[in-house]
């Protein structure tokens, strides 16, 4: 769970796709992390996973801003 003032690190599709082809390409995860400056290594088994199961569909970011219930009731 996060924790009041964290911050998290997004990385782009073109940085998530370099990464599984260093990935294919016989590189270790810590190789792979060093060589793209990527803090969390648990990323990187996470997005092959969603990489072998849906492709580069997968790798994208569909999180979305959602307005709170106040908001939809101001525009009606």
């Amino acid at each position: 769970m996060a924790k009041k003032g964290q911050t998290f690190q997004s990385y782009s599709l073109d940085m998530k796709k370099r990464a599984i082809a260093m990935r294919l390409d016989g590189m270790t995860k810590k190789e792979v992390a060093q060589e793209l400056q990527i803090s969390d290594i648990g990323r990187l088994k996470i997005w092959m996973r969603k990489y072998r199961e849906l492709g580069e569909e997968g790798l994208i970011d569909r999180r979305t801003l959602r307005s709170t219930p106040s908001e939809e009731d101001d525009s009606l």
